[in-house]
């Protein structure tokens, strides 16, 4: 086989992995490059599909390193100060990331499923999107919202949404990704990397139901109000007021 040919070759499998999920992790990430795929197109269009929130916060990757100001003369305790305490005293707060989806049915039926208000919707009678529950530190298992997918007629559109809850603005010290599991095919991976330190809200990603079946795409507009900044930029119609949640 010539050089040119195997290069060519190997190219194509790669471009076919892609496509399809990487064989290696079994997901498709959805990027500004590639922000969309169709759920229809993959066979991933029915049974229940969760969509889990993670994140974890970041320490001693935020703005670097401190810069050592003065010398051993001026601070000479400076010396004596590991680095692991230097590391950890950076950027360190306190952020409750919240998962919710605004929905439009074929009805006309608009809402939103949330934890603030306890609206944790409905997975078998509409809208056919149920909230799990409200995880509020950050645990490995995240936020998780359930799509009942064999629904799918019903549903017109959905927007599926991040909000920092009544704390500190900063996105851009977290590690989120929203990743969702259909009931077939691989998993879809939206990594939130994008800098926006002063936004409190951010849409993740839509689903609309087109002539060519479930179509989801990468949004990642961050914006600096909550929910009813998002109902304007994507025109949902919804009256919105301040809302609170429980003592955890």
């Amino acid at each position: 086989m010539a050089v040119w040919d195997r290069i060519s070759s190997l190219w194509q499998s790669n471009a076919a992995q892609f496509d399809s999920g990487s064989a290696a992790t079994n997901s498709i990430e959805l990027t500004k490059r590639h922000p969309v795929v169709s759920l229809s197109k993959q066979g991933a269009d029915t049974g229940s599909m969760r969509v889990n929130l993670s994140w974890r916060m970041r320490t001693s990757d935020i703005g670097g390193r401190q810069k050592h100001s003065g010398n051993l003369f001026t601070r000479p305790l400076k010396f004596f100060q590991p680095d692991v305490v230097q590391a950890h005293t950076q950027g360190v707060v306190n952020v409750d990331l919240d998962l919710g989806c605004l929905y439009e049915l074929k009805s006309g039926a608009k809402g939103v499923v949330q934890p603030l208000g306890g609206f944790f919707g409905d997975i078998n009678v509409p809208p056919y999107v149920k909230l799990s529950g409200d995880d509020r530190f950050g645990a490995p298992s995240g936020e998780n919202i359930f799509i009942n997918l064999d629904h799918r007629e019903e549903i017109a559109r959905l927007l599926v949404f991040v909000y920092i809850y009544d704390q500190t603005p900063a996105f851009d010290r977290t590690h989120a990704v929203v990743t969702l599991y259909p009931s077939n095919g691989p998993r879809i991976e939206i990594v939130l990397d994008e800098r926006a330190p002063q936004a409190r809200s951010c849409a993740v990603f839509s689903i609309e139901n087109t002539k060519d079946g479930l179509v989801v795409r990468r949004e990642v507009k961050f914006v600096y109000g909550f929910q009813a900044e998002l109902d304007r930029l994507y025109g949902w119609g919804l009256q919105w007021g301040r809302g609170y949640k429980t003592k955890a």
